[in-house]
């Protein structure tokens, strides 16, 4: 789920912007389009263990939540029935645009920003999320800016997946698409940009860096079916993939049609929406503001 601002954005994701950001690797409308279709929305489980957080640390109501780096939406459509009010912030007008076009939440508003400037008063905001993004925030302003928005106990919760130990399995064939899946990171790891490194550190610099005493780190793995055909969109929508794609087009587009027949031909199976079980590793860190 994407944002991206500050050092970078959705995992995955931004750009510099006079001073307030550093990457816009998000802002096109193919890309913006690849994320809101095969962008993972985090699991209900660790949404859950969020709002569970802000209850005991905060208690109800539950009025404002600000989604950083928001992207295409994921995460705020997750956290809308759990608030008055959800405002998605992400430097990127093509990723706000397909945010927008999805009907059916009436409280949740839009708006290009970054992480490090952020339009609130102080004291004001309940929760501050974000989704596969965090990695991406100048990590000093981003904290600075949190102490000042949020409310007394008002909470962080920043969350996303490490992809390094995904694994895929499929009758008797899954190292094998493991391995395929692998050769893929390793043709397009010279195009991973530091910031997604940070992502799969499971953000623990930012976390030592939190100011708060009270925090705390959730690790979780979901084991979920996907589509041969979502998994090679998931890869579309990596950065590593976009900067990739930016040097060279059709080598690019030759390397999604290879994987995908590929994984097919280890699957003995015809049909791209031939289903796959996937086991990714989510972490979230959690941290609530002082009295």
């Amino acid at each position: 789920m994407a944002n991206k601002t500050g050092t970078r954005n959705k995992g995955d994701r931004y750009g510099a912007e006079a001073n307030t950001m550093t990457y816009r690797l998000f802002e096109g409308k193919d890309h913006a389009s690849a994320y809101q279709k095969y962008r993972f929305t985090p699991p209900d489980e660790l949404k859950n263990i969020i709002i569970q957080y802000l209850d005991k640390k905060k208690g109800q109501p539950h009025v404002l939540a600000v989604d950083l780096g928001c992207g295409t939406g994921q995460n705020s459509r997750l956290m809308a029935p759990h608030f008055q009010e959800v405002l998605g912030i992400d430097i990127s007008e093509s990723q706000l645009e397909e945010a927008r076009a999805v009907p059916g939440y009436p409280n949740i508003t839009y708006r290009k920003g970054t992480a490090e400037e952020l339009p609130f008063p102080d004291g004001s905001v309940d929760l501050l999320t974000a989704a596969s993004a965090a990695h991406w925030f100048d990590q000093s302003r981003f904290l600075a800016e949190a102490t000042r928005v949020l409310k007394p106990r008002g909470c962080v919760a920043l969350l996303g997946f490490s992809d390094t130990n995904t694994k895929l399995h499929y009758k008797d064939c899954g190292e094998r698409l493991n391995h395929i899946y692998e050769e893929v990171r390793q043709v397009l790891s010279p195009y991973t940009n530091n910031q997604v490194a940070v992502a799969e550190g499971k953000l623990q610099e930012l976390y030592s860096a939190i100011p708060f005493p009270d925090k705390e780190r959730i690790e979780h793995i979901r084991v979920s079916s996907i589509s041969v055909s979502s998994l090679v969109g998931f890869i579309e929508s990596w950065s590593m993939f976009q900067g990739y794609k930016k040097k060279d087009p059709q080598t690019a587009e030759e390397l999604l049609l290879n994987t995908q027949k590929r994984f097919l031909e280890e699957m003995g199976v015809v049909s791209p929406d031939a289903e796959i079980e996937q086991q990714l590793e989510y972490f979230c860190v959690l941290a609530s503001k002082p009295q």
